[in-house]
């Protein structure tokens, strides 16, 4: 992909969901009773990622369970959302203590979510020189998408099947570029996050005005002389809801709480190429924290992927592997659209 090192930043409630609900039919617990299916597919995820993006580093962020300081903005942020089944909450509790204790970079900031992260990590990583790759399902993260920072956004069909978007890539695929993005989820709004927009402006008009105006600022400021023009590029009924007294309000809201807050420390030393979340991870820990959850079924893939050990044909609780690399077996069915 590029000759800097690349800091793999994972979305770890998108990816965890994403496990919950495709592994939900096996039920898997571990010894004590907990249920383990989805932090067994998010180590499945996090392993095929950093071996398709060939990472350097891992940090993986989850959104603070205790606390919104954008719910606290605002009561109805993600207010259609149904609550979570207690077997996810559990296994959201679960998975970040895991990744820890295997020697990752786990990070989950006071009031802040998983995108905050991400977006910190794409920061950080642009700093100090790397390239960054953000793992993730959520398009928030199309904004952070620059010449050093991708998006490997995780569709149906896995890790493989999924597209790794550049800025010339993203501007194919939804028609603007990164820079324009936030102004453009800010008019069509996000219902997942019950954030409405501007009424009655959807993808295909806020193309078109962004397309003309090249920032919605650039609009707002002379929006009266600039009619015309907007009835040029998205007809006359986009410039009578734009015109209404609480579309700016609703843009500039909407704006406000999509943004990502990327000014704290991720305790990631990418200068030093030391600490949690630097690869190779060194193997007693990664057994541990596997053995400790009863998934060594996925200890051979987090071998190969994570710590560089030849771990193809890896016997669960043997510590080398027991038959030749070509013989090795592939994903069992339950798992193969993760990989």
């Amino acid at each position: 992909m590029t000759d800097k090192p690349t800091l793999m930043a994972v979305d770890g409630n998108s990816l965890l969901h994403r496990a919950y609900h495709a592994l939900s039919g096996t039920g898997l617990r571990d010894d004590t009773g907990r249920p383990i299916w989805a932090v067994k597919g998010m180590w499945s995820l996090l392993c095929s990622a950093a071996m398709r993006v060939q990472a350097d580093a891992i940090v993986i962020g989850f959104d603070d369970s205790t606390r919104s300081m954008r719910r606290e903005r605002n009561p109805d942020y993600k207010g259609t959302r149904t609550e979570k089944a207690s077997e996810l909450v559990s296994q959201l509790a679960l998975c970040p203590d895991t990744l820890r204790a295997a020697g990752l970079a786990v990070c989950v900031i006071d009031g802040l979510e998983a995108d905050d992260v991400t977006a910190t990590a794409a920061a950080r990583g642009t700093e100090a020189g790397w390239h960054t790759v953000i793992v993730t399902s959520d398009r928030d993260a199309f904004g952070h998408i620059s010449d050093s920072t991708s998006v490997l956004r995780i569709l149906n069909g896995g890790i493989e099947a999924s597209p790794l978007l550049t800025p010339g890539r993203l501007e194919i695929m939804i028609g603007i570029g990164p820079s324009q993005y936030l102004d453009y989820a800010a008019l069509r709004g996000d219902t997942s996050d019950n954030l409405p927009g501007v009424f009655g402006i959807g993808e295909k008009t806020a193309r078109k005005l962004l397309s003309g105006f090249g920032t919605m600022e650039a609009l707002w400021a002379d929006r009266d002389a600039a009619g015309e023009r907007i009835v040029a590029l998205a007809g006359r009924a986009a410039l009578h809801k734009l015109s209404t007294g609480v579309a700016y309000e609703a843009w500039e809201h909407s704006r406000s709480m999509m943004s990502a807050v990327t000014n704290f420390d991720l305790g990631l030393d990418l200068t030093g190429r030391s600490g949690p979340g630097m690869l190779p991870l060194t193997e007693a820990p990664l057994r541990a924290a596997l053995a400790e959850v009863n998934l060594t079924s996925v200890l051979g893939p987090a071998l190969n992927a994570l710590t560089g050990f030849n771990a193809a044909g890896f016997t669960a609780g043997s510590p080398t592997p027991q038959v030749p690399a070509t013989a090795a077996a592939s994903p069992p069915p339950a798992l193969a659209a993760l990989f």
